[in-house]
């Protein structure tokens, strides 16, 4: 008999009550007494668990200790019946199957772990109700990501992992090479070494796709990219991760306000899709991590979000009478405390800081005309800070050529980028969300290590 998931006995229990069925899962945990045992298990289709109900006296000299352990997996065949209480279904036994053993020293023998504890066992934390919850959620919202520019003509690029080219200019790169200890050891220099190795060059993992992005949406107008992300940056903050998935849009012809209106119509979307679809995941984190996220997240949908000057957000913060950790200063780039008090303290929704001063931003930017700011936008949520980092890209060659050689930049790293200025250039803006980051926000997890499968920070590669 084909296995049914649980899901569907549990949200389909009325229409299926009275019939048999097989279903499979890991046992989550068991109680056993002399006439009856239970088992509540799982099979990562939903977040609730699934009650079996095991009469011993129809299992007569069979010996049920095999599966009355938690972390075994079972197989079982049984008929759907209503449960004690109101509404819900379990299953009772008439043959249960062990699939896979399970030993004494099974880490998750507790009803809680402490976060740090689970992220020393990546391969087992999955089947916890905060990881099933998590990647469930995780799911919803990167299809919602997708369906949002879908819908709204964009064109989804593949854009390359390997690059030549530092997009932020931050030098924070993964270097890739096929070249071993030996072949430095006997190149004659730096330039022997790169010129032995597979691309003839300095190569690296991407920190963005944002600059190929820009070469498509010169061609095809509304293009997005969503995929992995690599920094080198040896930071060991609950923010900061090596490898994290970015989606970045790039809009042909769009100017700063109009990639603002993008940017907050695409979180409204994905957000109300997260709560739409996943109020079980959402009752489960606004009880375990933060009391009033839906009420939080519904805030986010109904509400204009505001765009403040960064000139404007330094006075706020100078005249708040605070006594930030790091000092608030024109020219100075904003922390996480400076983001949060604007948003948590000031105006309790999200922010869209404009206008940063150009010494802090990446040389891409749209100088504006006051010579000291660019056209750039970070979107700043409460409990977060920063989830998008956003601006319109320098058009103009001659600028975005200086802004390059002030910063002793490769030139010839970015032919193909500054050639876009070159022939038929145009304005345009886009913006990078970071998956991990959003999933922060809407969870109320508060470290990036756990809402990933695998994190991968300094010094971890588990």
């Amino acid at each position: 008999m084909k296995n049914i998931d649980i899901s569907e006995v549990l949200s389909n229990g009325k229409a299926l009550e009275g019939k048999s069925v097989t279903v499979a899962g890991w046992v989550r945990n068991a109680r056993d007494s002399k006439t009856m045992a239970f088992l509540n298990i799982n099979d990562g289709t939903t977040l609730k668990h699934l009650q079996i109900v095991i009469d011993k006296a129809k299992f007569e000299g069979v010996d049920l200790s095999s599966v009355t352990k938690n972390g075994v997996s079972v197989q079982v065949d049984g008929v759907v019946v209503k449960a004690m209480k109101e509404g819900e279904f379990e299953i009772n036994a008439q043959s249960v199957e062990l699939l896979g053993d399970c030993p004494a020293d099974y880490p998750l023998q507790k009803k809680y772990h402490s976060m740090e504890f689970l992220r020393t066992i990546p391969q087992l934390r999955v089947r916890t109700n905060t990881f099933n919850a998590m990647l469930r959620v995780r799911s919803k919202l990167s299809f919602a990501i997708h369906r949002f520019f879908q819908e709204n003509g964009f064109c989804y690029i593949h854009t390359p992992i390997i690059t030549g080219s530092d997009c932020e200019g931050a030098g924070e790169i993964f270097r890739i090479t096929t070249n071993g200890y030996a072949d430095a050891k006997t190149a004659k220099d730096e330039a022997e070494y790169i010129a032995n190795d597979f691309f003839r060059r300095k190569a690296g993992l991407t920190v963005s796709g944002q600059l190929e992005g820009e070469v498509a949406a010169m061609a095809m107008g509304k293009i997005y990219t969503f995929g992995p992300t690599f920094r080198a940056e040896n930071s060991n903050t609950p923010r900061h991760a090596a490898e994290f998935w970015q989606v970045e849009p790039e809009v042909a012809f769009a100017k700063l306000p109009d990639i603002i209106e993008i940017a907050q119509s695409m979180i409204k979307y994905i957000i109300k899709a997260v709560l739409d679809e996943c109020p079980e995941e959402l009752a489960f984190f606004e009880k375990a991590f933060e009391s009033g996220l839906t009420a939080k997240l519904q805030n986010v949908v109904d509400s204009d979000f505001v765009v403040l000057d960064y000139g404007e957000a330094i006075k706020i913060l100078e005249k708040s009478g605070e006594k930030f950790q790091y000092p608030v200063e024109w020219g100075l780039d904003l922390q996480s405390e400076h983001e949060r008090y604007i948003t948590e303290k000031v105006f309790n929704k999200p922010v869209f800081v404009t206008n940063y001063p150009k010494k802090i931003k990446s040389f891409y930017m749209k100088q504006n005309d006051d010579g000291l700011t660019v056209a750039a936008t970070d979107l700043l949520v409460p409990g977060v800070g920063e989830i998008i980092g956003c601006s319109e890209r320098e058009a103009d060659y001659d600028k975005l050529k200086a802004a390059m050689v002030e910063r002793g930049m490769n030139l010839d790293d970015y032919t193909g980028y500054l050639d876009l200025r070159k022939y038929g250039s145009v304005p345009h803006s886009g913006y990078g969300l970071g998956l991990e980051r959003i999933m922060m926000y809407v969870t109320g997890i508060s470290n990036i290590r756990d809402v990933q499968l695998f994190a991968r920070t300094a010094g971890d590669l588990m």
